[in-house]
């Protein structure tokens, strides 16, 4: 396809997209599905117009779904509740740690039995293919800050967490490839890979988070009718968080989203406002005047972040599906993917949530809604670039790509009838 082609085939999509947006909201279908459908129209299972290689453009599509996971991060921790609790946060963090450790465990073994894989590629595998997607799965995710579901937000909690917690698994099965140094009986990476760079980038995103919320409350208490550009100060601390990770080997992605839910807490903890974007512009505090603009940085930030969260659906999800051909449709791809989605993920679900209070229909519906995606598609870029060899590259390539391809289609179509028919809201408990 040429420039201009891509322009006009964007173009008309971004078009559709704004007019239909009411409908499609109305409709049992994920807009992703839509992107997905033209994308394989355009590709080579319709028209061939494009054919997008993952293998020859991984750098590439390592950087766009870099960028698309981090802005989904920063939306899903600006929507967290707050103040943040242990007993509210239990259930995403049983599911983001526990739950995807097992995925990670039951998928390694089916890749090295089943699908006869190296051992370093099955786990690698596993843990491509365990986090649940911050980017496409918003028909499953926290709608606002403060929406009550405790559904949506351990979904929503969960998929923020865990496109960190993966991050060591990824690292193992490098390491088994000999592709990176795990240290004598794998200390390295236990101490570095999984302990470091965890809880160094939680603290690094609480410590931006806080400075960035703490810092815009002094100015504006200082110097009266001060305004910011909130949704560039987002940005900023996403880019932020992110860099200083990087320089010092900790997990970016849980430092963007621990840097997102402690500016939302901060700012909330300074204008007194309790689970609430506004208040009078007369409400005082110890009788002092409150100014309603010390949580716009987190409302205003989302907005923006929100609709480019959305545009690199739209481009990643056309690129999926002008990677597909007609034989990606193996036995082996569809099989596997089956596993995940009907064995993997619920049974990994239930044994980690075994001694949480969930309710069953809770813990099934989260059993079903783990979505895969633009994380997955990262994960495995990231471990291409960093030397995977190319027989085994091709070979991830095409398992993930049909994996993420079947969860948009199979979880977009079900889970506003499942949703509607099997859930009703329930209010978080503090």
């Amino acid at each position: 396809m040429t420039t201009a082609t891509w322009f006009i085939l964007i173009g008309s999509l971004l078009l559709v997209v704004g007019f239909t947006f009411s409908y499609i909201k109305s409709v049992p279908v994920t807009s992703a599905i839509v992107y997905l459908v033209i994308g394989c129209m355009v590709g080579p299972m319709g028209f061939s117009l494009f054919h997008f290689n993952p293998l020859e453009e991984s750098a590439l599509l390592e950087l766009l779904t870099e960028i698309a996971v981090l802005i989904s991060l920063y939306c899903a921790g600006v929507k967290m509740p707050a103040p943040v609790t242990l007993k509210r946060w239990r259930n995403p963090v049983q599911l983001a740690v526990v739950s995807m450790a097992l995925t990670v465990g039951l998928v390694t073994l089916f890749g090295y039995y089943w699908l006869s894989l190296p051992l370093g590629a099955a786990v690698l595998l596993g843990a491509v293919v365990a986090p649940t997607d911050p980017v496409l799965a918003t028909e499953v995710q926290v709608r606002h800050a403060d929406d009550p579901d405790d559904l949506r937000f351990a979904l929503t909690c969960e998929a923020g967490m865990n496109d960190g917690s993966a991050f060591p698994f990824v690292m193992l099965g490098l390491g088994l490839l000999g592709l990176h140094d795990l240290g004598d009986a794998g200390w390295r990476w236990l101490a570095v890979d999984v302990l470091w760079a965890s809880g160094a980038g939680i603290g690094i995103g609480i410590l931006a988070g806080v400075g960035v919320g703490w810092l815009v409350n002094k100015i504006r208490a200082s110097v009266m009718g001060t305004t910011f550009l909130e949704s560039f100060l987002g940005l900023g601390l996403i880019a932020f968080a992110y860099g200083i990770s990087l320089i010092v080997d900790a997990w970016g992605f849980l430092a963007v989203f621990s840097a997102a839910v402690a500016l939302r807490h901060t700012e909330l903890k300074l204008s007194g406002l309790q689970q609430e974007y506004s208040a009078p512009a007369d409400t005082h505090l110890n009788g002092e005047p409150q100014a309603v603009a010390h949580v716009h940085v987190s409302e205003s930030s989302l907005i923006f972040n929100e609709h480019l969260e959305r545009l690199a659906e739209i481009v990643l999800v056309l690129l999926i599906g002008g990677a597909l051909f007609w034989d990606s449709w193996s036995w082996r791809a569809v099989g596997f993917a089956a596993f995940l989605f009907f064995v993997a993920r619920p049974v990994s679900v239930h044994l980690g949530m075994l001694r949480s209070r969930a309710p069953g229909r809770l813990r099934h519906l989260a059993g079903w809604f783990g979505v895969r995606g633009i994380g997955s598609l990262y994960y495995l870029m990231y471990a291409i670039q960093h030397g995977l060899p190319e027989e085994v590259a091709l070979e991830l390539i095409h398992l993930t790509l049909v994996v993420v391809a079947l969860s948009i289609l199979v979880h977009g179509i079900s889970v506003k009838p499942a949703i509607s028919r099997f859930w009703r809201p329930r209010k978080l408990r503090h």
